[in-house]
C-alpha cells in the first residue's frame, strides 16, 4: 500500500463531527507551526484520513508557493480542497519526477516535501524516505463502523491535469481520478462487503463499505 494518508480541508472543525457520529474512533490531531493548519485524524489499518482547516491565517498565507491558505477558502478560491500523500519507496520515484521541492520548517535542512500538483487538483505529494512514524503506532485503529482497511480511494474531478502523473498512481495504488461534474471524494473500505454507503455533504466525502 503506497498511501501514506489522504487529507480534507474543511470551513471548521466542527464539520469532522459527523465522522464520529458515524462510528469511526477519533485519533490524536496536531497544529501544524508555521504553515497555519490543524488537524483531527481517523487511522485505518493501511493509511489514515486527515481532516485540515486553517488555525492561523497569517501563517498559512505566509507559504504561498504551497497554496495553504487558498485550500483553506476551497469554496471561494476553487482550489482542490483534497491532498494526497504517498509513501516514498521505489515504486513512487517516477511519479515525482520533476516535482516541486518545497522545505518546510519542520524538516532538517536538505530535505523536502516533493509535490507534483497544486490549485485546482489534488495536492499529490510525499515526505522524504524514512521519515520516523513510530509515534503513530499506538493511535486507535478500531472503529465502531467497523472499518478496517482502505481498499478503493477515488477522486472526482471537475478538471483533470497531470494525467501521465494520475495513470502513474493508478498503475500502482488503489486511487482512481476520474471527471465529473462536482469535486467529491469515494472511499471503499474493505471490499464494500458491508454493502453500505454514506454521504457526508460538508466534506465533500462518500464512504462505502
Amino acid at each position: 500500500m503506497l498511501i501514506d494518508h489522504i487529507f480534507i480541508f474543511v470551513r471548521s472543525k466542527q464539520d469532522v463531527d459527523a465522522l464520529v457520529d458515524f462510528g469511526l474512533t477519533e485519533g490524536s490531531g496536531r497544529v501544524h507551526q508555521g504553515i497555519g493548519t490543524a488537524n483531527r485524524r481517523f487511522f485505518f489499518d493501511n493509511f489514515y484520513l486527515e481532516i485540515l482547516w486553517v488555525e492561523n491565517e497569517l501563517e498559512a498565507k505566509s507559504v504561498p508557493e504551497i497554496g495553504i491558505a487558498q485550500r483553506g477558502k476551497f469554496q471561494n478560491s476553487g482550489f482542490s480542497r483534497f491532498g494526497l500523500c504517498m509513501k516514498n519507496t521505489k515504486d513512487t520515484v517516477q511519479i515525482f519526477e520533476q516535482s516541486i521541492k518545497w522545505q518546510p520548517m519542520f524538516l532538517p535542512k536538505g530535505q523536502s516535501v516533493d509535490i507534483v500538483t497544486n490549485d485546482k487538483m489534488p495536492w499529490i505529494f510525499r515526505f522524504p524516505p524514512n521519515r520516523s512514524k513510530t509515534h503513530l503506532s499506538q493511535e486507535p485503529r478500531a472503529h465502531k463502523a467497523g472499518l478496517t482497511h482502505l481498499s478503493k480511494a477515488i477522486f472526482s474531478l471537475r478538471e483533470i491535469e497531470f494525467e501521465n502523473k494520475l495513470n502513474a498512481i493508478s498503475d500502482v495504488t488503489c486511487v482512481e481520478f476520474k471527471q465529473a461534474p462536482i469535486n467529491f471524494l469515494t472511499l471503499e473500505f474493505d471490499g464494500g462487503k458491508r454493502g453500505k454507503t454514506r454521504s457526508f455533504k460538508k466534506l465533500n466525502l462518500i464512504i462505502n463499505n
